[in-house]
């Protein structure tokens, strides 16, 4: 039987959520169907509000970050059972295509589908998710802006069950990509001088990858002293307000070394903040593009001729280059272990009801993260 349920809606772009009530169908093969308990309210879901992520179908569910509880599944699913916890990834797996295969999970094949009408394990016309007569998107084919979900099961990661969901949910993409835009995408080493660009929910976790892979210097750079005051607690050595004011400090933090690894992950990057991004790192290192941009803008200001001489790398990552059904589980395990700091993050909780506050609050500079909070 066909499950109602309650979902925060765009409409279209420049616009405000609006709660909508949304049927969804039983779960067909390879799909589950999950009570939501926390949803994270990260910024690329604001990117879609403001047109710089365009997506091509409305009307269009929000969320990507979450967590719950499995409440029935459909034929051929294996990885998970009802009653089971589950995280949300972004970033679907299957398991068998050639970057699931050699170890990159983060660029599966399945991503390509990301924002298709349809549920990946359907085909075309196959609705699963209605609004009134009108078939309805989800972010990343999740949508977890919704007090129950339909996804494949190729979207779930199943976690302990004595782990608390709220925290969970953060780790479906903020902490993961934050994490290992440091770990995995910059490879930080003991002793390195690493700069983070953007201190958000993206940006913080960066900043504690950067202390856990034993960077000597951690420096993070936020035009909001709340968010600065945040990264010292989460392992950050140095603070500054702009890149302006970090590149006459570096040097002689650096003995003119500059940083081994600098970060790139501001609400929305712009073309011209990559030379000066080039311009706090150091010969020989990297510079990690997390933030996205404008999915329009093409341009990019830098120096060509300094980026071969000075042997300077450029990359870009999604989802911290890290594999989902490894990386969930082993950031929840460093978080009870206490060596990563979850709880710290969740700077305000919001009824769904209050998601339009909840951005506000974003956009105002108030929140590390916020949380829709469904129990």
């Amino acid at each position: 039987m066909p499950t109602t349920t309650r979902a925060a809606v765009l409409w279209g772009h420049h616009e405000d959520w609006k709660i909508e009530e949304m049927v969804l169908d039983d779960p067909g093969p390879g799909e589950v169907l999950v009570t939501t308990a926390y949803a994270g309210m990260c910024h690329s879901d604001e990117h879609v509000v403001q047109g710089d992520m365009l997506v091509p179908h409305f009307p269009f569910v929000g969320g990507h970050e979450g967590s719950g509880v499995v409440e029935a599944v459909g034929t051929d699913v294996t990885n998970v059972a009802p009653g089971d916890h589950v995280a949300m990834s972004f970033v679907p797996s299957c398991g068998r295509c050639k970057w699931c295969s050699s170890g990159r999970q983060y660029i599966c094949d399945l991503g390509a589908k990301l924002f298709d009408l349809q549920m990946i394990t359907r085909e075309p016309g196959d609705v699963s998710h209605r609004i009134g007569d009108v078939e309805a998107a989800r972010f990343a084919q999740v949508g977890t802006f919704s007090e129950k979900l339909l996804v494949s099961q190729d979207s779930l990661v199943k976690i302990e069950p004595d782990l608390p969901l709220d925290v969970a949910a953060l780790v479906s993409c903020g902490v993961a990509t934050g994490w290992g835009s440091a770990v995995h995408r910059a490879d930080v080493k003991p002793g390195d001088t690493v700069a983070v660009i953007g201190i958000g929910g993206v940006g913080i976790n960066a900043v504690q990858g950067a202390r856990m892979a034993g960077a000597k210097r951690v420096i993070a750079i936020d035009p909001v002293e709340f968010k600065r005051e945040k990264a010292m607690e989460m392992g950050a050595t140095h603070t500054y307000s702009s890149i302006e004011e970090a590149q006459l400090a570096v040097p002689d933090l650096t003995w003119g070394d500059m940083c081994d690894a600098v970060i790139l992950v501001p609400g929305v990057v712009t073309g011209d903040m990559i030379e000066p991004a080039l311009g706090l790192t150091s010969k020989g290192g990297t510079l990690v593009v997390t933030a996205i941009g404008n999915m329009l803008q093409t341009d990019a200001a830098l120096n060509l001729f300094m980026l071969s001489m000075m042997n300077k790398e450029i990359k870009g990552t999604i989802f911290g280059s890290g594999n989902p059904r490894y990386d969930i589980p082993a950031l929840l395990s460093m978080y009870r272990e206490g060596d990563l700091k979850l709880d710290e993050l969740i700077t305000n909780r919001y009824p769904l009801d209050d998601v339009n506050k909840g951005y506000q609050d974003l956009r105002d500079g108030k929140n590390i993260r916020g949380v829709l909070d469904f129990t």
